[in-house]
């Protein structure tokens, strides 16, 4: 990766005021990339020369499409756009989830990648170029987790979600790809952590994951994304993907 010209790359990431987003933007920035980023909470980095950042809810299509605009104006074209933002909530059983809960998951989880994905496959016609989009997914989109009902169904409907962008977006010069990133040891993982074993069954898994420091770091998932982006060696044809651990073994 370090022979591969990044500078002034411009990607996109939404969910970039913690966790994984605001890792994602921290490494790009040192890499030398301009960013566009948006989270519902002010992104940790705050607007400079390189880097355009503005509080937005990702299922906002006229805000974000706004903020497309924008960053056309100011960068032109969007490298790489990356769907991060989402939440665990509600950590529960199917038959203790109120309606009202599950369907505000789907919609952060499951429409605001629909979102940003429609955004993005529009700037780029619109631009007639090519780009990478990356859609941030789960283990949890093939595994089932008792407790984790509305996770587990929002990071499947990503998967076969970008699977059809993949079809749809690929003679148009889009790369789409869903991208399982590990374990990173962000806030999400605190909270599953302290969640009782009643409503989790397999906090204990975690808890013991965090014993053994058993984590791909920031700067790992960071450079992974990219490398999928831009490296030609990475090139694949595989719709999704799943992070290697950092470290084998532990």
């Amino acid at each position: 990766m370090a022979m591969l010209p990044l500078e002034g790359r411009v990607a996109f990431v939404s969910g970039a005021s913690r966790g994984i987003g605001a890792g994602l933007a921290e490494r790009f920035s040192e890499r030398g990339l301009r960013l566009v980023l948006c989270s519902r909470t002010a992104p940790r980095l705050a607007t400079s020369e390189s880097v355009l950042a503005r509080s937005l809810d990702v299922r906002d299509e006229t805000a974000l499409s706004a903020l497309v605009r924008e960053a056309e104006e100011r960068f032109g074209g969007i490298d790489l756009w990356i769907n991060n933002a989402g939440v665990l909530d509600p950590i529960e059983k199917i038959r203790d989830i109120p309606v009202a809960d599950f369907r505000e998951h789907l919609d952060v989880n499951l429409t605001g990648v629909f979102v940003g994905s429609k955004c993005y496959a529009n700037h780029l016609r619109g631009l007639g170029r090519s780009g990478v989009l990356l859609n941030v997914s789960s283990g949890a989109a093939w595994k089932a987790y008792a407790g984790w009902g509305p996770y587990c169904a929002g990071k499947a409907g990503v998967e076969r979600l970008t699977e059809v962008i993949a079809l749809e977006e690929a003679e148009a010069g889009m790369r789409a790809h869903s991208v399982a990133p590990g374990v990173v040891d962000t806030a999400m993982q605190e909270k599953i952590r302290a969640t009782p074993e009643s409503r989790f069954p397999e906090v204990a898994r975690f808890t013991e994951r965090k014993r053994r420091g058993d984590f791909n770091s920031g700067s790992y998932v960071a450079d992974e994304f990219l490398s999928i982006a831009f490296d030609p060696e990475r090139d694949t044809t595989e719709v999704a993907v799943r992070l290697e651990n950092e470290t084998p073994g532990v």
